[in-house]
């Protein structure tokens, strides 16, 4: 039994070093997160660049459905500067007194504006493809973060004797190599208003930080849920072997 266990955390252990394998058998490299582990926690300034990025090269074509502007408010910021993002952008509300549909600035109460009014308007938009809702990314794809952080930055030249069919790019982390999106962050692309320079491996890493939280915005506190709850165990516990050796002490 002994062996059988020191085999399994063997194996556990070797999963957790190895990289990862995505949808198509592509390897990918693991990266290192702050909000990974049982006591990680969001980089405030990486979500607020990421924050920046999504704004600035992602917003025109992707959504984020499951947001709303006053969730800013775990990035660090006040409600006065949440209402000025949110006051960015405007929905369709309604209807007023007569009956008709209307255009107001968008509130923190809001749910983040969508790029396009439908999936036909977007797919019209990107040559037929649906850019997807980016909300749950990092938790639908295999691999996670370190998966988005490979595509973002796998872009490169096809290999010699390589074709890419038309309306194609190669990307070395993308299951068959060939992507309809083309490469959204470049050298620089971002002016970061912290002065932090924008590479593109630092825009990645900021992106997939912010899409991290998205997907789940609850994650510090769910941690911290549960390192209160082992704690209670573990002194209940000792009150339990305690209160036995209390109740058994005079039996021989």
């Amino acid at each position: 039994m002994l062996k059988a266990i020191k085999t399994l955390a063997g194996v556990v252990m070797l999963g957790l070093a190895s990289p990862v394998l995505a949808a198509g058998g592509v390897e990918i490299p693991k990266q290192e997160w702050s909000f990974q582990g049982p006591f990680g926690t969001y980089d405030r300034a990486s979500m607020q660049r990421g924050l920046q990025i999504y704004k600035e090269v992602c917003a025109g074509c992707h959504s984020l459905n499951y947001i709303y502007y006053r969730n800013l408010a775990d990035l660090g910021y006040s409600p006065e500067q949440i209402k000025a993002f949110a006051a960015e952008n405007e929905v369709q509300d309604g209807p007023n007194d007569e009956g008709e549909m209307y255009t107001r600035a968008a509130l923190a109460s809001d749910r983040f504006v969508k790029p396009f009014p439908n999936d036909n308007a977007a797919r019209a938009g990107n040559n037929g493809a649906l850019p997807p809702d980016l909300s749950l990314m990092v938790e639908a794809r295999i691999g996670g973060p370190n998966y988005l952080y490979a595509l973002m930055t796998g872009y490169a030249d096809p290999p010699t004797g390589v074709e890419v069919a038309e309306g194609m790019n190669y990307n070395k982390y993308f299951a068959g190599h060939q992507i309809a999106m083309a490469s959204p962050l470049s050298e620089d692309g971002v002016e970061f208003t912290d002065g932090t320079k924008a590479t593109v491996e630092q825009q990645a890493a900021d992106i997939v930080t912010f899409l991290a939280w998205a997907s789940e915005p609850n994650m510090e506190a769910r941690k911290e849920m549960g390192l209160k709850v082992m704690l209670f165990l573990l002194v209940f516990t000792a009150l339990l072997i305690a209160v036995k050796k209390r109740v058994w002490s005079d039996v021989h």
